[in-house]
C-alpha cells in the first residue's frame, strides 16, 4: 500500500524495538507481581499490623486510584505499549513511533510523582515499585533513541492515514497477546471471590 510520503528506519531500530517489546513485558510481569501482592497477600495481614516497608508503600492513600491497585493500572499501560510495538513490527509504520512517544512520556511523569511520594512522603521503598518505574525511563529513552535513528514524517503529514494503517494490520499478531494479557489480570481478581471449598485440615 503506497503513502504519500517516505521513511527511512537505521537498522538498529528493529533491535531496539526488540529490547522495548522486552523491556515493556518484564514492566507487565512486575504489574502482575504486584497486583498479585494486593489481591492475596495483602487481605491476610491482620488490619492492626504494623506494616514498613514495601508493604507500607503498597497499602498507602496513594496506591489505589478508586478503589483499584496502581500496578493494575500500570499492567494496563505496559500492555498499550506491548500492543504498539507489536503493532510496529506488523506494520513498520512511522506513525505507531509518534504515538508512542507522549505514551512513554506520560510513564516517566507518573512514574517520577509515585517515586517522589516513596521518598518523599511515604518515607519507604518498594523494589517492584522501583523496577517498575526503571522500566518506564528505559522505554521512553528507548523511544527517543528510535526517533533520532529514524528519518520519519510529521505527525500531521501521517494522520490522515491512520485509516489505511489499521487495514494493513494483522489483528491476530496484535491483539491476541493483549487479550492474553488481559485475561490473565481478569484472571486475578475473580479467583479472589471464586466459591472455593475450605481447607479441610489433616487429622
Amino acid at each position: 500500500m503506497a503513502f504519500d510520503y517516505e521513511w527511512e528506519y537505521s537498522p538498529r531500530v528493529t533491535e531496539l524495538f526488540g529490547v522495548f517489546t522486552l523491556v515493556a513485558v518484564l514492566g507487565w510481569l512486575v504489574t502482575v507481581i504486584l497486583t498479585a501482592i494486593h489481591l492475596f497477600a495483602i487481605p491476610a495481614i491482620p488490619a492492626d499490623a504494623p506494616v514498613q516497608g514495601s508493604i507500607e508503600v503498597i497499602t498507602s492513600q496513594w496506591a489505589y486510584v478508586l478503589g483499584i491497585p496502581l500496578a493494575t493500572l500500570g499492567g494496563f499501560y505496559y500492555l498499550t505499549t506491548i500492543g504498539l510495538a507489536l503493532w510496529w513490527f506488523d506494520t513498520r509504520h512511522p506513525l505507531i513511533i509518534k504515538i508512542l512517544t507522549p505514551i512513554t512520556a506520560s510513564g516517566v511523569a507518573f512514574s517520577a510523582y509515585f517515586v517522589y511520594l516513596q521518598l518523599g512522603v511515604i518515607g519507604a521503598i518498594c523494589p517492584f515499585c522501583m523496577v517498575s518505574a526503571a522500566a518506564t525511563v528505559i522505554l521512553f529513552a528507548l523511544e527517543l533513541v528510535i526517533l533520532h535513528q529514524s528519518a520519519t514524517p510529521s505527525l500531521s503529514s501521517m494522520g490522515s492515514d491512520l485509516g489505511r494503517v489499521f487495514e494493513k494490520t494483522n489483528y491476530a499478531l496484535v491483539l491476541v497477546p493483549i487479550l492474553m494479557g488481559l485475561v490473565t489480570i481478569a484472571g486475578l481478581f475473580v479467583v479472589p471471590v471464586l466459591p472455593l471449598p475450605e481447607v479441610v485440615p489433616f487429622a
